[in-house]
């Protein structure tokens, strides 16, 4: 496989720290929000966006949590093996209040619906918004994000994969390209002698 890297350290606490940003204009302060970080790294981001909202919004009393939505998922019968994670919901729930579910690369768009079902046992928000740090085109269902860290236009045949120090000793988002099948070599004709 080629690989190469889009995205490093700098690159993605830029991209964080814009989002971080957005959420506040978007929610005009910081009052009333919940993130939800979709586990494994989706749960790292939303910890990294509240550090950032603490630092520019001093008002926000950190609400951070996590969504599982293994149970949710689509692809369960079909033999594909998911380890469930914890769900964790901030003190004082989700009633009421904006949610901004967060993820780290934004595909398909069926972990995002089955986060919506997840969201559902749980409480009934105000509003649901998405964060995600990665959106790499070729949606199967109608979803969209409201706050983007980077477009990567990708085959769909490419593996986009975001490694953060939390869960892989080092920050970056990669894509891999899978290898060629080689040709098989054509063969010469033998030179054949004069008799």
């Amino acid at each position: 496989m080629g690989t190469r890297t889009v995205l490093q350290h700098s690159d993605i606490m830029r991209a964080l720290t814009r989002i971080a940003h957005e959420i506040l204009e978007a929610n005009h302060g910081a009052s009333d929000l919940v993130l939800l970080g979709i586990p494994t790294r989706g749960a790292v981001l939303a910890e990294r966006l509240g550090r950032i909202l603490a630092d520019i919004e001093p008002e926000w009393d950190g609400r951070v949590g996590t969504l599982d939505v293994t149970m949710h998922r689509d692809d369960l019968g079909r033999g594909i093996g998911r380890a469930p994670h914890r769900t964790t919901i901030p003190a004082g729930g989700i009633d009421g209040r904006v949610v901004v579910l967060v993820d780290d690369v934004l595909y398909s768009g069926r972990t995002v619906r089955a986060a919506l079902d997840a969201l559902q046992n749980i409480g009934r928000p105000r509003a649901v918004r998405l964060a995600v740090l990665v959106d790499r085109g070729h949606r199967e269902l109608p979803i969209r994000a409201d706050h983007v860290g980077k477009n990567l236009p990708t085959a769909s045949d490419e593996r986009v994969t975001l490694r953060l120090t939390e869960t892989d000793g080092a920050d970056e988002v990669v894509i891999e390209q899978p290898q060629q099948p080689q040709q098989p070599q054509q063969q010469q004709p033998a030179q054949g002698g004069v008799a």
